[in-house]
């Protein structure tokens, strides 16, 4: 284990609730995977982490592992990932990565996170040596500047009693919120259609390609899901909701710093089934689009008394 890794192990630095360079050093330190066997590498968990793994971070590493196999100057350009299992995070996850191809242009990486002898992860990830080609992209929606806006801190402020799980989880990236958060919407009744929250790592990030990739992937899990509760009135801890991502897709269209702020727009077009769907795009603070996500997610909603539930 890299000394990075073991101060993330140990939680060094981190204050619950607290921000900032020392909190953000503590993500790069769990994306600083151990390198245990030719292209398999162990990752750990922070142990402020809730009952599972947080997805993100399970999608961050199994990146960072495919990238380590694969030419710096080939950047990832799509993941396609599942969420097979549950990750349980007081113990290590294995990451194991097949080599499936190496073209001349394209380099395709398979990646399985391995727990407890079973699979709880698989990732699909393809990069591509830079190259000229089409040029469009959709324009960005016009919203105000992230330093008009609360910060995530103050926002909760506003409900002293909501979210007490939340309020004690260090927080490695900066969120900005431009509509009235889930659990504000819920309670003035507004279903909103589209959330948008400007985001950026909470620090200074080392000049590292793939680790801004990382990053991002790892925001990427973070306020998707509540595009489709918020268009219901529900959300997490304030109601019984059980939720888990089930499968994640990113595409990188341009490069990008995820240590500068970017706009975060999703939106969810579909929920049935116990299931909901979730879009997102990432915007530049100049407009450009950098990347495009999506993913369906478990959302059940349990009576008040909680009869009748189960959990997969």
């Amino acid at each position: 284990m890299t000394e990075l890794a073991r101060d993330a192990a140990a939680g060094l630095d981190v204050q619950e609730g607290a921000g900032g360079q020392a909190v953000l050093d503590n993500l790069v330190a769990l994306l600083d995977l151990e390198r245990i066997e030719e292209d398999i590498f162990r990752g750990v968990s922070p142990p402020h982490s809730p009952v599972r793994v947080f997805g993100g971070q399970v999608a961050g590493q199994a990146l960072v592992a495919a990238g380590r196999t694969v030419p710096p100057e080939r950047r990832v350009h799509s993941l396609h990932a599942y969420f097979i299992r549950g990750g349980d995070p007081r113990v290590p996850i294995v990451y194991e990565v097949d080599r499936i191809r190496d073209g001349r242009s394209f380099t395709t990486r398979r990646v399985v996170a391995v727990q407890h002898g079973k699979a709880i992860f698989a990732l699909s990830a393809s990069f591509q040596k830079s190259e000229p080609g089409l040029e469009h992209a959709d324009a960005m929606p016009e919203v105000p500047d992230p330093e008009t806006l609360p910060t995530y801190a103050e926002r909760l402020a506003e409900f002293p009693q909501a979210l007490p799980d939340v309020r004690k989880r260090p927080r490695p990236i900066d969120i900005r919120y431009v509509n009235d958060p889930p659990w504000v919407t819920r309670q003035t009744g507004e279903r909103p259609g589209r959330n948008q929250v400007w985001m950026r790592a909470d620090g200074v990030l080392p000049d590292d390609q793939l680790l801004h990739v990382c990053v991002l992937t790892y925001a990427s899990d973070m306020t998707l899901l509540d595009s489709p509760l918020a268009r219901h009135g529900v959300y997490w801890d304030l109601d019984r909701v059980l939720g888990a991502s089930l499968d994640h897709a990113l595409w990188f269209h341009r490069p990008f710093r995820a240590d500068e702020w970017v706009l975060y727009d999703t939106e969810s077009p579909s929920a049935s089934g116990g299931r909901g769907l979730a879009t997102g795009r990432f915007f530049s603070r100049d407009g450009r689009l950098l990347a495009t996500v999506v993913q369906e997610g478990l959302l059940r909603v349990l009576p008040p008394d909680g009869q009748n539930a189960r959990q997969d």
